[in-house]
């Protein structure tokens, strides 16, 4: 019986050792992010970005309060941090190689390479993840928090809402 005893228990604390994950968060990366040397980090509100054009539907309107902000963390890319900006862009990468990230397309974007992720479900995403690099701009995520978003009535919200060209200047003054 103490035979017995002694390996479910070695079995117990054996599967929650494998349990505890040590990979690093996206969050806790872009924590990390605000107290690195010539990183740009930013929590920028939906609202100041967006705003409706006339007569936009209730369901526009909806689908907007879905989103509560948006996380940015950038390292402009100089002749002097090669290593800082390769570091960056494969911890982002690895990051975003867990399992919790869908990708959900891969572009390239004026010479940047761009990859789109989200998290959560397919009809009720809970994150959309905007990662690029070039070696010429720098490296850096944007992460759209919000809760069940519809990927479909974002599209809609999309046609429906203008992009504040001038704040969006102010806010990230002109990394873009």
């Amino acid at each position: 019986m103490k035979k017995l005893t002694t390996i479910l228990s070695f079995t117990l604390v054996l599967f929650m050792a494998m349990s505890c994950s040590k990979s690093k968060s996206l969050q806790s990366y872009l924590v990390e992010s605000q107290e690195k040397d010539g990183f740009f980090y930013g929590d920028v509100p939906v609202s100041s970005l967006m705003t409706t054009k006339s007569g936009a539907s209730e369901e526009v309107l909806e689908t907007m309060k879905t989103i509560k902000k948006i996380n940015v963390a950038f390292l402009r890319k100089t002749a002097d941090n090669d290593a800082a900006y390769e570091n960056e862009k494969n911890e982002l990468n690895k990051i975003l190689g867990q399992d919790d990230y869908k990708n959900l397309m891969t572009m390239k974007m004026k010479g940047m390479n761009v990859k789109v992720y989200y998290t959560g479900d397919t009809d009720s995403i809970d994150e959309i993840i905007t990662f690029g690099y070039n070696k010429e701009a720098g490296v850096g995520v944007a992460r759209l928090l919000g809760e069940n978003i519809n990927p479909a009535k974002i599209i809609q919200m999309m046609q429906s809402i203008q992009m504040d060209g001038d704040r969006i200047q102010k806010q990230f003054g002109g990394l873009f």
